[in-house]
């Protein structure tokens, strides 16, 4: 199931044609466990860095520790999904989401779901 979920990763990344990969690295640790880290350009150079420990438990896959951090060419960061146990104040604690506006209660994301919302950013809907 591990290696089933780092391939599909791996897919998902390689069909961003609108992204060039700065650096990946899908780890499976054991049958059970897997590590992986990336870094993605988008064609505007904001960026995308993630990473995440995933483990099966059960027969379900959890995340043991995640971020998913996107910014601007110039460094602004626009979201950071996150489970960094440095706001106890929140519901669902550790898990949250940084955005412009501030800290909010977040569930942790597929990284399907962070590129929607990348998209999302970088391709809004025309105004009428």
């Amino acid at each position: 199931m591990i290696r089933r979920y780092l391939s599909r990763v791996h897919s998902l990344i390689r069909s961003r044609t609108d992204a060039r990969v700065e650096m990946l690295s899908l780890r499976p640790i054991s049958s059970e466990e897997g590590r992986l880290r990336g870094r993605l350009r988008f064609s505007d150079d904001s960026l995308l860095e993630f990473r995440e420990a995933v483990a099966i438990e059960g027969q379900q896959m959890v995340k043991l520790n995640y971020a998913y951090h996107y910014q601007r060419a110039d460094g602004t960061p626009i979201m950071r999904y996150d489970n960094a146990p440095h706001h106890p104040e929140l519901p669902g604690f550790p898990n949250h989401k940084h955005t412009l506006a501030g800290i909010e209660p977040a569930e942790p994301p597929d990284l399907s779901e962070v590129l929607n919302e990348i998209d999302a950013y970088l391709y809004p809907a025309e105004s009428r």
